[in-house]
């Protein structure tokens, strides 16, 4: 899977769903994604909403996400 900035999380997580509980790896404020708020979230946020949301620079987070599925 190529990820870019305009990745779905839900189509990274369906196909690397381990992902998930390393996401605070990369910063702890994807914890978040475990409470209700955050599961309704993961239908819609990209890696770009992702980045926003956490401040964690958009080229790392994709970086980083590439090197947690290999890709």
């Amino acid at each position: 899977m190529n990820i870019t900035r305009d990745s779905k999380l839900k189509d990274i997580l369906a196909e690397y769903p381990q992902i998930k509980e390393r996401l605070t790896e990369i910063s702890p404020k994807f914890k978040m994604l475990s409470t209700p708020m955050g599961k309704v979230m993961l239908g819609k946020a990209t890696v770009a909403d992702m980045s926003e949301k956490s401040g964690v620079d958009i080229e790392v987070l994709i970086r980083k996400l590439s090197e947690m599925t290999g890709a």
